[in-house]
């Protein structure tokens, strides 16, 4: 039996008494006490998530812009400033998704990608496989040694201020989706909550104090349940669940990521174009009792679809989940959820569900 991997912070989990699980192979904090009362402290304060598991992969040499261009369906010809960043789909040949990801522009010779930790080792493999048929001449490096941490809510980016002197005069200008250098830290206007904060990449072995920090200035730590229930309720997808090698991105709710109108060519294109999508994701709102979860399956007055995630949505105070339904399903919808050999009612509506600690239905 392979031993769990850590991130930099197991043992200061540990110390708060955190419920660790094993998360596609590390050992990781599904919480600290109560999940919905992290859930809500994040809605409506803000908390602190230990994303370490997450890689960094820098992009470097000439032709960087040219070669992500070609690798990834998002087109990076959208980052003209430093420290800009994109979310992208990255595509096998036949158009199903490797992994989603967040590009950063820093200079012509240097990109930043932040890259899922259950796919992270297929995705460098991947790029750097393109790299030697396309730009041979890149560099592709990972970086185990940064650890990340995740300041999230309407208090967030105060708090880290409050942590972390001199923070405030470098990123106080930044607006959602941009970076920028601090030393050896790296502060991003970024994050998988709905809510405003920082994602903060800094060398691991500095993790534990600013961790500490952060704690003392009174952003409660926040585990894996929160996350994800806080990530449903804005609509963010989860990989391997609303998508994957699979599934089209224009099939998963990422036709906003998918750039088809510039004449470049990327991988999986040719399979996009080729086959227009016949499904679609929606959002659910569950009308009778009960909570909607992953791989159920949905009746509708159009053919069969399923839920890809769904939860009990602490905001909302009601199960909601994202479903890949066919075309035809519209938004006020009611659709039939099979829950434990009975068919439920619940309406199809137009996700995110919440964000900034509201509810947007």
């Amino acid at each position: 039996m392979t031993a769990l991997k850590q991130t930099p912070l197991n043992a200061s989990h540990r110390a708060l008494g955190a419920k660790m699980v094993d998360f596609g192979g590390w050992d990781m904090p599904v919480n600290y006490g109560s999940q919905i009362d992290e859930h809500h402290q994040v809605r409506n304060d803000c908390g602190m998530f230990d994303v370490s598991h997450m890689r960094v992969v820098d992009v470097r040499g000439d032709g960087v812009r040219a070669f992500l261009r070609y690798l990834l369906a998002n087109n990076v010809d959208k980052l003209a400033l430093p420290g800009k960043a994109l979310y992208s789909a990255m595509l096998n040949e036949q158009g199903g998704v490797i992994d989603d990801l967040i590009v950063y522009f820093m200079r012509e010779s240097w990109f930043r990608i932040v890259v899922n930790a259950g796919t992270a080792d297929n995705d460098i493999e991947w790029m750097k496989q393109q790299a030697s048929q396309h730009a041979p001449q890149l560099d592709i490096t990972d970086h185990p040694e940064l650890a990340m941490i995740a300041v999230q809510g309407t208090n967030a980016r105060a708090k880290v201020w409050e942590a972390l002197p001199g923070s405030r005069e470098l990123s106080a200008h930044l607006i959602p989706f941009s970076a920028v250098e601090m030393g050896s830290m790296f502060i991003a206007r970024t994050g998988y909550t709905g809510e405003d904060g920082f994602e903060i990449m800094l060398p691991a072995k500095a993790a534990p104090f600013f961790w500490s920090t952060l704690a003392e200035k009174g952003v409660k730590p926040i585990g894996l349940g929160a996350r994800d229930t806080l990530r449903l309720e804005a609509g963010m997808n989860l990989y391997g669940h609303d998508m994957n090698e699979s599934i089209s991105p224009l099939e998963a709710g990422m036709a906003w990521t998918v750039d088809l109108k510039s004449p470049r060519d990327f991988i999986g294109k040719a399979a996009l174009l080729a086959h227009p999508p016949t499904r679609k994701l929606v959002g659910l709102v569950l009308l009778d009792r009960g909570v909607m979860r992953d791989h159920q399956k949905v009746q509708t007055a159009h053919g069969a679809g399923e839920i890809t995630s769904g939860s009990f949505s602490p905001t909302l105070q009601k199960s909601i989940a994202l479903a890949r339904v066919p075309n035809a399903v519209t938004i006020g919808d009611t659709v039939q959820v099979e829950i434990r050999d009975k068919l439920l009612n619940a309406s199809v509506v137009k996700y995110p569900f919440a964000r900034n600690g509201k509810s947007l239905l």
